[in-house]
């Protein structure tokens, strides 16, 4: 669905419809999700008036095909595997402006990046409820991308990495998750992929911004599109006697139902995503959880 027939009302999902055709290619699964969520949102918005509902209608159409025609092991139809994928992405995307930042490399691109990374994090909401981390990566990446915009808008140097709060402004700050990886961005030795603008033709900067001087810069490289990758294929020479495996026993006694093995492999992708940022706080967390879950059938 083009972003020329988004109906006047339902501008809010604009940016994520445009993120979403900027993906569609570069991560398609990112994509699609970003196309779920504007859909949720603008159901919300308004689902009544005819302009509305056939827009939404188009985009819900346009999403079953992708369904439909996507691999049974695909994150599009796996939404664990999904939400992992999303929240993977959205994380490289956010400690890429996090470190750009934090090295006093101020430009359109770490706006850009901080302010997609935002709106990826509320993506996730179609998932779950997000985790208090997220939540203040959220509001802190919404937040850097206005203020480093403003700055580079009037001229003035950002001031890099978390601002000192005040007492007269709620000034955001990044989770303990984002601190710890500050130097492990995909993106530190990797230069910027080819200039484009910021912002496609008939589309504004973030609410509250206007275009900074100087021109355009564009997108960094994106993240690695190997997060998810499809199982391994048994072997030929070494074929797996499917009819005498049984599984094991649980040791506690306790009967597991199918969707608790799958918030526990949630719990474990999350545990593997964090360790990928050397965040062992996080991994500890939802191994923990995992192990809870798998051994008494309960969460908390």
């Amino acid at each position: 669905m083009s972003l020329d027939l988004l109906p006047a009302k339902l501008k809010p999902i604009g940016h994520y419809i445009k993120t979403a055709i900027e993906h569609d290619k570069r991560d398609p699964v990112v994509a699609y999700y970003c196309r779920f969520y504007a859909v949720k949102k603008g159901i919300e918005i308004d689902s009544s008036s005819p302009e509305c509902k056939s827009y939404l209608l188009g985009l819900m159409d346009y999403l079953e095909k992708q369904k439909q025609a996507a691999p049974e092991d695909s994150p599009i139809k796996n939404e664990v595997v999904g939400q992992a994928h999303v929240e993977n992405y959205a994380l490289k995307v956010f400690l890429y402006a996090d470190n750009e930042d934090r090295a006093g490399r101020h430009n359109k691109n770490v706006v850009k990046s901080f302010y997609t990374a935002g709106m990826l994090f509320d993506v996730l909401s179609v998932f779950d409820e997000v985790s208090e981390d997220i939540e203040k990566n959220k509001k802190y990446a919404k937040w850097k991308a206005a203020y480093i915009h403003k700055c580079l808008r009037n001229g003035e140097t950002p001031i890099s990495g978390p601002l000192p709060e005040d007492e007269e402004e709620d000034i955001p700050q990044p989770s303990t998750f984002s601190g710890a990886t500050a130097g492990a961005s995909p993106y530190s030795s990797q230069p910027p992929g080819q200039p484009s603008p910021p912002y496609p033709s008939g589309n504004q900067p973030p609410p509250g911004t206007q275009s900074a001087p100087g021109g355009a810069q564009g997108w960094p490289q994106t993240p690695p599109q190997a997060s998810y990758q499809p199982p391994p294929q048994p072997s030929q020479s070494a074929p797996v006697p499917q009819d005498t495996w049984k599984p094991p026993t649980n040791p506690s006694g306790v009967k597991l139902k199918t969707e608790d093995y799958q918030k526990a492999q949630k719990f474990c992708k999350f545990a593997t995503s964090a360790l990928q940022y050397e965040d062992p706080t996080t991994a500890i967390d939802n191994l923990t959880k995992a192990l809870k879950l798998l051994t008494t059938g309960k969460e908390s």
